[in-house]
């Protein structure tokens, strides 16, 4: 996928796609040459990269280091979408925009922020300055202290209303796409097929357009963490553990640096 006009193609065509967060250049090369349709430079990266328990650590000057990093391991072969962090789209349109302005002068080609209301009017002035805008509903890991925990959302009729409204809204505003957290199947496969803009899932079932994991649970990095929706396709943890154990014996052994990895 090379533009928000691919994001609509597969929505029209019923293609499912995916997405994968990615936070450096190494990890984005390789997901350069892979099948992932695009990447996502997500404010995880406060877990992921620098251990915080939250993703609230993340600042715009740090969403633009990793965002140009994961840019120009990917080159032109994937659109890449890059978080907007806890705060900075809600400090009045000037400065929401200056953030916008950050974020995408390091390369990215779209940014996501979270949550539907009090960002409508800043979405729509986004996208009416050439910004691409994704939307984020369901739970909004930034607004974790205000949800009490990473917790489902939309589990009443209340709750359901509420997230299918703002969803219609933020595709009015302009947004290109929403990804949907941890939300009831049901709940996310009415959404998508109320929507013209396509859905990207995450803990919300198989009926939205396309499927978003965090790159460190997909290659089973962590393995103390392991929420419903997650699917280890590789044990990360475990085969690079076996990799640095060999490493140490060899060269605790004699055996590396043998003559051929040394200089006559």
């Amino acid at each position: 996928m090379k533009s928000i006009l691919d994001f609509h193609e597969k929505k029209i065509k019923k293609e499912k796609f995916t997405m994968c967060t990615c936070y450096d250049y190494s990890f984005a090369r390789i997901l350069a040459e892979s099948d992932v349709d695009c990447l996502l430079v997500g404010d995880s990266l406060s877990n992921t990269m620098l251990g915080h328990s939250t993703t609230l650590n993340a600042t715009n000057e740090i969403m633009a280091l990793y965002a140009g990093s994961v840019v120009r391991g990917a080159g032109d072969k994937k659109f890449v979408v890059a978080d907007m962090p806890f705060m900075s789209y809600r400090k009045g349109l000037t400065a929401s925009m200056t953030s916008a302005e950050i974020i995408m002068r390091s390369g990215a080609h779209a940014v996501k922020l979270e949550g539907g209301e009090g960002n409508y009017k800043i979405v729509r002035h986004m996208v009416g300055s050439g910004v691409p805008v994704m939307g984020h509903l369901g739970l909004t890991p930034q607004s974790v202290n205000q949800l009490g925990g990473f917790k489902v959302q939309g589990r009443d009729q209340k709750a359901q209303a509420k997230i299918k409204e703002e969803a219609l809204r933020l595709q009015d505003a302009g947004s290109f796409c929403i990804v949907l957290e941890c939300v009831p199947s049901a709940l996310a496969e009415e959404i998508t097929n109320s929507l013209d803009i396509p859905t990207i899932g995450i803990g919300a079932g198989s009926a939205t357009d396309g499927q978003v994991l965090v790159l460190q649970d997909l290659l089973g990095m962590n393995p103390g963490f392991k929420p419903k929706f997650v699917k280890n396709f590789y044990d990360g943890f475990g085969n690079l553990k076996a990799a640095f154990n060999s490493y140490h014996q060899e060269v605790t052994s004699g055996k590396f640096p043998s003559e051929k990895e040394s200089y006559s």
